[in-house]
């Protein structure tokens, strides 16, 4: 099975399916090792498609394998692949990976990484290993940025999704059980209103 006929099913099986993926992306390459699922219209509060389409999300309803990339909090880039059938929005959040070629150019773009396992842990982070900003969004991953993994993925931990506001506890992050570039589990705590 081609890695676009696994990114074309359910989400949850998609986000699977890139676990160990190569990315290639401004001479440096990922192996990706940790994920998060986000399903569509009305199924998953925690997607940015919960509520219908936008201009922000328009790419997640498809085809499958473009780059939808976001920025969050005024100041970080985010990108997800999207994935499903044309039409339904899924699409699957990169949230950490292991540099595996172009390590002193990811070493230069991100200097406050104390070890190279924290180049590219956390989304944002990988975003800014692999210089990624808002040009990449709408981009086809499986011509040259994308390749399925040189070999399976063998153990695969799954656990609730990092920081999301809704649907809380949906096990819908898989990674690379024991790899030391995931990320640590952190659930959404709401910030106290004021008075």
């Amino acid at each position: 099975m081609s890695l676009l006929d696994r990114l074309t099913g359910p989400v949850d099986q998609a986000a699977r399916s890139l676990l160990g993926c190569h990315l290639a992306v401004n001479a440096v390459t990922l192996r990706i090792t940790e994920v998060e699922a986000y399903s569509g219209t009305g199924e998953d509060p925690a997607s940015h498609a919960h509520r219908g389409r936008t201009p922000r999300n328009t790419i997640m309803f498809g085809p499958a394998g473009y780059a939808y990339v976001y920025f969050t909090y005024g100041m970080h880039y985010c990108m997800n692949v999207v994935t499903g059938v044309e039409g339904t929005a899924s699409a699957v959040l990169l949230r950490a990976g292991s540099v595996v070629s172009g390590l002193e150019v990811a070493r230069s773009r991100r200097p406050a990484a104390r070890t190279d396992a924290e180049l590219a842990r956390g989304p944002a982070r990988l975003c800014s290993a692999l210089d990624i900003n808002r040009d990449f969004y709408g981009t086809y991953l499986l011509d040259s940025h994308l390749t399925p993994p040189p070999s399976p993925v063998a153990d695969v931990s799954t656990g609730p999704r990092v920081g999301v506001t809704g649907a809380l506890d949906v096990p819908w992050r898989f990674w690379i059980t024991g790899d030391p570039t995931v990320s640590d589990y952190r659930r959404h705590t709401p910030k106290p209103r004021k008075a």
